[in-house]
């Protein structure tokens, strides 16, 4: 028998997770798995592999030193690399002692909760968030997540009023309050936040006495109009707050989600104590973090990597969004990250989250195309859904149309009682210039074809366009 806390953990496994390794167990191939799926629903930067494999195929050989133990808060090497690239992306200077370096952003995240808060302390965060923020910053820590809902006619933009009305809310309930937590930019919403956002965001937390965690692992996947505004920087005016705290890695930003190398800053000296402490239960691989520190030695590549990420990431969306605007699917505009939040509000059977959930497992299993529902998100209305658009277009493109032919046939079975056979929508159709699926494309190579089990089971557990309700 297990602990109850442990017990507790193995019952939360992240849907995102789940609905991942689901998808990509069993992907789709034109002639092996036509019944496979198509994953829209996993925030990896799969744009820039041509970029990396050189860089990385060309490392300097292992040497002794890098078999070896090393600081378990990381090498003083990676550590100042890592300082002199953050204090670019944010506009003022990091210190190499300000830095903890850990297995992923989770296991900052978790580290950063675990460090400020005591069992049944509470974190406000802005909603819709992360999915994953229910685990890294509760699973272990013990602390409570108190939502503060954004609005939907807002198109979810952080607001500073909702987290201080829910800073209020929870005092008068006698919850703790010891931090706000946020993605900045934003996810699953990709808002570039402000700095006027931030600086208000700011004083409420000073307000309340509470410090702020930002997560500001897409910070250098801005793609929009709007430029990056670091919690850290000049510009939101809490460049030495000591509760101002910031989590970063390379798995968005540099592609690279399997290395699981993240980071902590913080300017309180306790906190970074406590997270040099906390570091033991989950160090990095001395070898992966020399590989990263010669990375990133070479500031030239760095610069031209990430200008031409920024520029891939702002064509793939250009193409994610003419064709949902071509089929009439709504979304928030965003400029940042890898994913849309589209609004499939008027495709439910009840505006209510039972029928989200049974939307989404239709997708998964009608359609075979994996994006996420709001409820996962912490959405406070059901109907909006993740769908990322980071992969190769082929991908992308012939998984919305599946989900389209599905939103219609849905609607068709729906409406048959009522004498519109359509649900409003017409005929099934494949916009112009979109193949059928298998069809040949220029420059495009034929995707691997891994071996994989049969199908799984059904999954447990303002918008712009036409016609897309406000």
């Amino acid at each position: 028998m297990v602990s109850r806390s442990a017990a507790r953990l193995a019952a939360q496994a992240p849907a995102i997770a789940v609905a991942h390794f689901r998808a990509e167990e069993y992907p789709y191939h034109p002639r092996q798995r036509p019944d496979g799926y198509f994953n829209l629903g996993t925030a990896e930067n799969r744009l820039v592999w041509d970029l990396l494999e050189p860089r990385l195929a060309g490392r300097p050989p292992l040497t002794a030193a890098d078999t070896r133990y090393a600081p378990l808060h990381g090498t003083p090497a990676l550590r100042e690399a890592i300082a002199g690239f953050l204090s670019g992306v944010c506009r003022r200077q990091v210190r190499a002692d300000e830095l903890v370096v850990v297995s992923g952003a989770t296991g900052a995240l978790d580290i950063a909760a675990s460090a400020l808060c005591d069992p049944g302390d509470a974190i406000v965060l802005p909603a819709p968030y992360y999915g994953a923020f229910d685990v890294d910053l509760a699973g272990r820590s013990g602390a409570r997540l108190v939502r503060a809902p954004l609005a939907a006619g807002d198109g979810f933009r952080l607001d500073p009023e909702a987290v201080d009305q829910a800073l209020t809310r929870a005092r008068w309930d006698g919850f703790p309050v010891r931090a706000v937590a946020l993605a900045s930019p934003g996810n699953p919403v990709g808002h570039v936040h402000p700095a006027r956002t931030l600086k208000d965001l700011g004083e409420v937390a000073a307000r309340h006495g509470v410090g702020i965690i930002a997560d500001e692992i897409y910070a250098g996947s801005v793609f929009g109009p709007e430029p990056f505004v670091s919690l850290l920087g000049p510009e939101a005016g809490l460049a030495r707050a000591p509760g101002a705290h910031m989590v970063w890695g390379f798995a968005k930003d540099f592609g690279l989600p399997g290395f699981k190398v993240g980071v902590l800053y913080s300017p309180d000296p306790e906190v970074c104590a406590a997270a040099r402490a906390l570091a033991y239960f989950a160090p990095c691989s001395t070898e992966t973090q020399a590989l990263l520190t010669g990375l990133l030695a070479d500031t030239a590549w760095v610069d031209r990597f990430t200008a031409e990420s920024r520029r891939r990431l702002a064509v793939a969306y250009e193409r994610a969004t003419r064709l949902l605007d071509a089929l009439g699917i709504g979304y928030v505009p965003v400029g940042a990250g890898f994913s849309l939040w589209v609004d499939l509000r008027r495709w439910l059977p009840a505006p209510t989250f039972p029928a989200e959930h049974e939307l989404w497992a239709g997708i998964f299993e009608g359609a075979r195309v994996n994006i996420l529902p709001g409820k996962v998100f912490a959405c406070p209305e059901p109907g909006w859904f993740r769908l990322c658009f980071t992969t190769d277009w082929d991908t992308v493109r012939e998984g919305v149309v599946r989900l389209d032919r599905f939103l219609r046939a849905e609607a068709a079975r729906r409406s048959a009682g009522d004498g519109d056979p359509a649900g409003g929508r017409g005929p099934a159709r494949r916009p112009p210039g979109v193949p059928e699926p298998g069809t040949p494309q220029p420059g495009t190579p034929e995707p691997g074809v891994p071996s994989g089990p049969s199908a799984p089971s059904s999954p447990s557990g303002p918008a712009r366009g036409a016609r897309t309700a406000p």
